[in-house]
């Protein structure tokens, strides 16, 4: 390593599961890192409406060694994801610069360190790392409609809690789990619920199959309005204009959700030089060690599937990138292939 000074051999991007997972692990190894995110820890998770429960059993979301026990033996709820993430990060004592979003990064060619500029509340600050590691997510910003009224305040793209919409009238924009089950949750909560999806029907193979026959029998009972192959034209204080072919038609709405998925911000990706393939915009990498294309670059987590419209990457087949990571850090083999989810649950 070059003789200049480091704030640390390596530095660690973002605080969601995997990266506390990744976290404990460069502290096991002994390695010195420092670690930011530009929110809270399981920033991510946070805006989840209360209650939401994970698609995945707690052992395949469980992080670093430690058991995720919930209340009924049951998936784990928002709330008790949220703790359980608190309680590792204090379990193995880990210090997270929150609030600490990075801005620039710069690496040096003459030795391959890297130079990080932060900007927490306090001001501008600077790090010099060796190793620079990306666990930050795919999730970062709803996808837009770009029609008019979608700014309107009672238009949102995050469920919250379903209270808000009792005895209202509940437009959700969106056909595949966040939308169904938002539109299941707040019809049982008293909402007066719609459903526009772009399709001729919901897509059996992307909806989890506990809520499918939920959501279709609440459909053909009249319990909530499905509007198919239909498309959002305009959003009013009232109403929103649906287009169906060459027709157009108004739904009466108090509030409007869209719920059509979320787009990855690679803002860093691009300040890193890495480069990105497809049409998610997903960083190249080596899948034996999780380094990108730059050198002393690595990704982990769902961060390296970019933005994704069919999830294929998500926490509990992302574990594995934690020791691929570790190993080429401290000069050890690839970790062998992990045995493959026989149906992934997330």
């Amino acid at each position: 390593m070059s003789h200049v000074q480091l704030d640390a051999a390596v530095a660690l991007v973002g605080a969601g599961p995997i990266g506390i997972e990744m976290a404990v692990a460069l502290k096991r190894a002994g390695v010195n890192y420092l670690h930011f995110d530009a929110k809270q820890v399981g920033y991510t998770i946070s805006w989840f409406a209360p209650q939401t429960r994970f698609f995945s059993s707690p052992e395949r979301i469980a992080i670093a060694g430690v058991p995720l026990q919930t209340f009924d033996q049951g998936k784990a709820t928002r709330e008790e994801y949220l703790a359980y993430l608190r309680a590792v990060v204090q379990q193995f004592d880990l210090s997270i610069n929150t609030y600490e979003p990075i801005v620039g990064i710069e690496r040096h060619a003459s030795d391959g360190t890297f130079n990080l500029r932060t900007r927490p509340a306090g001001g501008e600050k600077s790090y010099r790392v060796g190793k620079l590691i990306l666990a930050t997510g795919g999730t970062d910003h709803p996808r837009k409609l770009n029609v008019p009224g979608e700014t309107l305040p009672h238009v949102g793209s995050y469920f919250q809690d379903p209270h808000t919409y009792f005895r209202k009238r509940l437009l959700i924009v969106g056909g595949k789990n966040s939308a169904v089950e938002a539109a299941l949750r707040c019809h049982r909560a008293g909402a007066r619920v719609a459903l526009s999806y772009r399709r001729e029907k919901l897509p059996e193979k992307s909806i989890k199959y506990w809520l499918l026959p939920e959501i279709n029998n609440d459909i053909e009972k009249g319990n909530i309005d499905a509007y198919f192959n239909t498309s959002v034209c305009e959003i009013t204080p009232t109403h929103v204009k649906l287009r169906r072919g060459n027709e157009t038609f108004d739904v009466p709405a108090d509030f409007v959700l869209l719920l059509i998925g979320y787009e990855q911000d690679n803002a860093l990706f691009k300040l890193a030089g890495i480069e990105l393939v497809g049409d998610c915009g997903a960083p190249r990498f080596d899948e034996r060690t999780m380094e990108t294309n730059v050198p002393g670059v690595h990704v982990a987590g769902t961060a390296v599937g970019g933005t994704q419209d069919k999830y294929r990457v998500f926490i509990e087949n992302c574990h594995v990138h934690v020791d691929r990571i570790v190993n080429a850090l401290t000069g050890v083999a690839p970790p062998p292939e992990p045995e493959p989810l026989a149906q992934p649950e997330s």
